[in-house]
């Protein structure tokens, strides 16, 4: 039981560490004062050599470290994290960071009417209301950006959201371990980068803030934010990823003085609640289901 105890507590504590480092993403991003397209090339190029040297050192202390690319699903997976890295770095440049992160929460929700649709994962009617209750705040985020010139970036945020889910629905289903393919998945829009910035070269103003963010904040959330499942349930870790969304918007405020709409803060507060409120009906389930299982099956 002792143990139970240890791990839990080592798993609440990586993926903390995990979800506190993403909450600085964004405003290293606007930090480095670059423009989309080498700021996406920097990030994604840094994050790819710092994914390959861990994996190489991996690979050489023990046989048994999971692929980079784990068959057809992992390439499918890799390009809609690929796709996710693009219209995130496109959201951070075309609408406000709070926009950004509540609309960014939605993509739990998402994966979860993607396991409804592909996986016959039929979600129950807390999971229904929940979504419902956040379509609601989304709308309101959007709407609030009608005519203001920031909903092409919500949309993008939106467009996030879905491949992210997307990636986690069909990693799900292949059962293979996809660690490393999230990261070795920013192959796909370096490419498309390199490409819009070779002219012209890398447009940023101080480059250091991309160079950190990719070699050291990136790998280190990513990382334990997929640890994390090995020690706690994925309410709980779920819970984490809400850091960024309650968070960046407050380092944002601190740094740029960006303050974000009343109706942005309506619909992130709707958003956040009802996930909060999702979550711990989860892990109350769960808790339910596994003393239910040790009365029937007692050690």
């Amino acid at each position: 039981m002792a143990a139970i105890e240890t791990n839990h507590a080592k798993g609440l504590l990586i993926t903390a560490l995990g979800g506190l480092t993403l909450t600085f993403d964004i405003p290293l991003i606007r930090l480095s004062g670059g423009e989309p397209w080498s700021v996406l090339a920097l990030r994604g190029g840094v994050t790819l050599i710092t994914a390959l040297v861990v994996w190489v050192i991996w690979r050489l202390i023990t046989p048994s470290a999971p692929r980079l690319i784990p068959g057809r699903r992992g390439l499918v997976v890799a390009a809609l994290y690929g796709l996710g890295s693009i219209t995130f770095i496109t959201a951070v440049y075309n609408t406000s960071t709070a926009n950004l992160v509540f609309i960014l929460a939605f993509n739990t929700m998402f994966a979860a009417l993607l396991s409804w649709v592909f996986m016959k994962e039929k979600p129950r009617p807390a999971t229904l209301v929940a979504m419902a209750v956040m379509i609601v705040g989304v709308l309101i985020i959007v709407g609030d950006s009608v005519g203001t010139g920031q909903l092409f970036g919500d949309f993008m945020a939106l467009g996030s959201a879905f491949a992210i889910a997307s990636a986690i629905t069909i990693s799900r289903a292949s059962g293979e371990d996809m660690g490393f393919t999230s990261l070795v998945g920013v192959i796909f829009p370096l490419a498309i980068a390199l490409l819009m910035v070779g002219k012209g070269g890398l447009q940023i103003d101080a480059p250091w803030w991309i160079i950190f963010n990719g070699a050291v904040v990136t790998p280190l959330a990513f990382f334990c934010l997929a640890a994390g499942p090995r020690y706690i349930s994925g309410p709980e870790v779920a819970m984490f990823y809400l850091l960024e969304t309650v968070l960046a918007p407050v380092w944002m405020w601190i740094i740029f003085y960006e303050v974000p709409t009343r109706n942005s803060l309506i619909g992130g507060t709707i958003l956040v609640v009802a996930l909060v409120a999702h979550s711990m009906w989860q892990l109350h389930e769960g808790r339910k289901r596994r003393a239910a299982a040790m009365v029937r099956h007692p050690v």
